[in-house]
């Protein structure tokens, strides 16, 4: 029985350590907390305001509410702001993000308005600083490129943001690399999704175990999917803020400022 209990505590142990977050850093995160996040800028299909633009960036701000955006690298190395792998869905024409050059993507538009892909510096040097910006790095392999670049924007950049990826690789090297950039671990039910990727690194993500290799300052999580242990610790052992998303409508946004610390949302009217 003595050596059961052992065993038992020595798992436990283990587990509360593979999910430790860094809980060092709560003070630098507070201006982030509380704050409305607009889930790819406040776009709107009735105003014809596609996600991930420009337009959608400017709603926001005229709005006074943080950014939250999506980045990828192009096949000739520029950071664009855009959600998906694949163009099918918001430029209705075939191909990929990262086999595309910028020249080629610049001609296209999305969802048929006069809005095309912007360049992350563009978005950068529109936004000034004047809101906080919650950026999801796109990390499609174990290739981590797209860090590098993304660093050398943001060093050129003087105002709030945070970085978060579901891809541990891309937070483990902001960790390694520009430890100084609060950087946050995105996951949901991964097991039951993204079949195409590995089943025991979505395991790993969905549990938040990769967490003493990456050391997050916050974690992201879909809100549908937070009745999850290790989202819980993170929240009431190790105290560090939770991110949900995606809000879509007021009730769950009303729960979301009941129970957590950053609200990601799109789809509905809020006064602010």
């Amino acid at each position: 029985m003595l050596q059961i209990l052992i065993v038992l505590s020595l798992l436990l142990t283990f587990y509360l350590i593979m999910i430790m977050p860094n809980f060092l850093r709560r003070k630098e995160m507070k201006p982030f907390l509380q704050r409305d996040y607009a889930h790819r800028g406040l776009h709107s299909a009735d105003k014809l305001i596609p996600e991930n633009s420009m337009a959608a960036f400017r709603e926001a701000l005229n709005n006074n509410l943080a950014i939250e955006l999506d980045i990828h690298l192009t096949r000739d190395n520029q950071i664009v702001v855009f959600h998906d792998e694949t163009l099918d869905r918001i430029c209705h024409v075939p191909g990929t993000i990262e086999n595309s050059s910028y020249e080629e993507l610049r001609s296209l538009r999305l969802q048929g308005t006069s809005e095309h892909i912007p360049l992350f510096s563009d978005v950068l040097n529109y936004v000034n600083g004047r809101v906080p910006l919650l950026i999801e790095l796109k990390l499609p392999s174990t290739d981590t490129r797209p860090c590098n670049y993304t660093l050398k924007l943001l060093r050129t950049y003087n105002g709030p943001v945070l970085i978060q990826s579901f891809n541990s690789l891309g937070v483990r090297w902001f960790f390694k690399n520009a430890p100084d950039i609060l950087r946050g671990q995105l996951s949901s039910s991964l097991t039951k999704t993204n079949p195409e990727s590995p089943y025991l690194a979505r395991f790993f993500v969905q549990h938040l175990l990769t967490n003493m290799f990456c050391h997050p300052d916050f974690i992201s999580y879909k809100m549908t999917d937070t009745s999850n242990l290790g989202v819980w610790l993170n929240q009431h052992l190790y105290r560090i803020p939770i991110a949900v998303w995606t809000l879509r409508n007021p009730k769950t946004y009303n729960q979301a400022q009941q129970k957590y610390d950053m609200y990601i949302f799109e789809g509905f009217s809020k006064k602010i």
